[in-house]
């Protein structure tokens, strides 16, 4: 029995007497970073450091483990979501007790390599204007709780966020997080990607809470280990410092060039996206709403798509060479990333023509909190998932619709669904109009307005005519949940 007890210290970082509530109980923090004790009801209480935890602090003789656990099992708690704060009051019984106590169970926090300062962007205008809320209700609780140290950011105006990433010193930060929707995340990479130092500033992993109107990102993450999309599930990813690498497709026309890192729209999906925004005061009802009128006056566009299947999909569509004539190199640029490395002239070009109800391309799964865009998008894989909807009758394409939030609309035969490694879009008219044109979004901008389409006046980024995208192996990298 001796030798039974004594094995087991040794398996333990730390084991001391506390009380808890007035009576007197062993605290033991084990190897595998359980933290267990008995309760004045007997009962044997064991928090997981890794997963539960989020920080210590002493006072007097006073140990405060704060937590973020499940809610039942006897916690209540305030608060949204499926997680709660919760503390922990444990006293020890001398200062030499205390102190070894909680050094050893700081010492094990320290080891699990989370961050110790972020930088924070809260865009207080995107979505619900709801951000700053969630900042301080949700999210500067548990980083003080962490012990974490922050700057906070407000973003003033479109782009602030990447002007910000572009010349930040990152040495002082052990990553970013996005209080918003995917907009500034995006803005963020683009910006990293601009530096002299992009490859290493690739390297800081950001992190999302959703706060915005589309939070795909974050929704994707939390969904891919079964967790629910809500602000203290993401900033507990960001807190417990695990990363992923995370794919950037580069998208180009001439000298211009953005970095996506969700999705490319055209057709339906990008004429309800932009279009509806009209009807914003209808809220999220917008999108429901205008997508009936857009599929009872269903547009259909000329054009053609080029890409590069994935090993398994070289049969979709038809051969189309080498496609030498169609791709444009990227113009070399100043500094910063100068595109991916790959050789398009000799890669296995093929080819879909129109007409196209919907051209839809996919870094990862989810392009909303209710839109499971691409169900088999990887976020590291080096490829995106191209969604081509080409004929299709208005029923079925109600029917279709319908399905997003499951991801059934990709078993519909009218929808064609493949991974690629790079693409060119040649958009074109109408079928119906042949003076007007259409809307090419990317991350929730709009990259090109053709004529005669909503707000065409506006100058964006590209113009209404072939652009081309390759998608980049795990260039970024991303705070995820486990």
């Amino acid at each position: 029995m001796e030798h039974h007890q004594q094995q087991e210290q040794e398996h333990n970082i730390v084991s001391d007497e506390v009380l808890v509530n007035g009576i007197r109980t062993i605290l033991t923090l084990s190897s595998d970073g359980i933290l267990y004790w008995v309760d004045q009801n007997g009962k044997l209480s064991s928090l997981c450091v890794e997963k539960q935890v989020l920080g210590l602090t002493t006072v007097g003789l006073l140990i405060t483990v704060k937590t973020l656990v499940s809610k039942g099992g006897g916690v209540f708690c305030l608060g949204r979501g499926s997680l709660c704060r919760t503390r922990f009051l444990f006293e020890a019984l001398s200062a030499d007790s205390l102190r070894n106590l909680s050094d050893k169970i700081q010492g094990y926090i320290d080891s699990l390599g989370r961050p110790k300062k972020l930088y924070v962007f809260v865009n207080p205008y995107g979505g619900k204007k709801s951000a700053s809320k969630i900042f301080s209700n949700d999210v500067k609780p548990l980083l003080e709780d962490a012990n974490i140290e922050f700057t906070m950011q407000e973003t003033k105006y479109q782009l602030h966020a990447k002007e910000v990433s572009r010349s930040l010193d990152l040495t002082k930060y052990d990553g970013i997080v996005c209080v918003s929707g995917d907009g500034i995340l995006v803005e963020v990479v683009n910006g990293l990607l601009e530096r002299e130092d992009w490859a290493a500033a690739l390297k800081t992993p950001l992190g999302a809470i959703p706060a915005g109107t589309g939070n795909g990102m974050i929704k994707s993450l939390l969904d891919s280990v079964g967790e629910p999309c809500t602000p203290a599930n993401a900033i507990l990813a960001a807190i417990r410092g695990h990363k992923r690498s995370l794919d950037v497709a580069t998208i180009w026309q001439g000298e211009t060039v953005f970095f996506s890192v969700l999705m490319l729209a055209w057709g339906l999906i990008s004429d309800i996206d932009i279009e509806s925004e009209k009807y914003r005061w209808m809220g999220s009802a917008r999108i429901e709403f205008y997508a009936l009128q857009r599929i009872l006056r269903l547009r259909k566009y000329n054009g053609s798509i080029w890409f590069v299947p994935a090993p398994g999909f070289e049969d979709v569509g038809e051969a189309s060479g080498s496609c030498v004539d169609c791709m444009q190199p990227i113009k070399p640029r100043q500094h910063g990333y100068q595109g991916p490395n790959f050789d398009l002239q000799n890669a296995n070009w093929r080819k879909l023509n129109g007409p196209f109800v919907s051209v839809w391309l996919h870094n990862v799964p989810w392009g909303a909190e209710n839109t499971l865009a691409a169900p088999d998008a990887k976020f590291e894989d080096g490829y995106l998932d191209l969604i081509v909807t080409r004929e299709c009758p208005k029923l079925a394409l109600i029917s279709l619709m319908s399905k997003l939030n499951d991801g059934g609309h990709v078993k519909s035969p009218y929808v064609v669904y493949i991974k690629v490694k790079a693409v060119i879009l040649e958009p074109g008219t109408r079928t119906d109009k042949s003076m007007k044109e259409g809307i090419i979004d990317s991350d929730g901008e709009v990259l090109a307005r053709g004529k005669g389409t909503y707000k065409s006046d506006l100058k964006s980024l590209m113009v209404y005519d072939k652009l081309q995208v390759v998608v980049d192996q795990g260039l970024a990298t991303l705070f995820t949940p486990i």
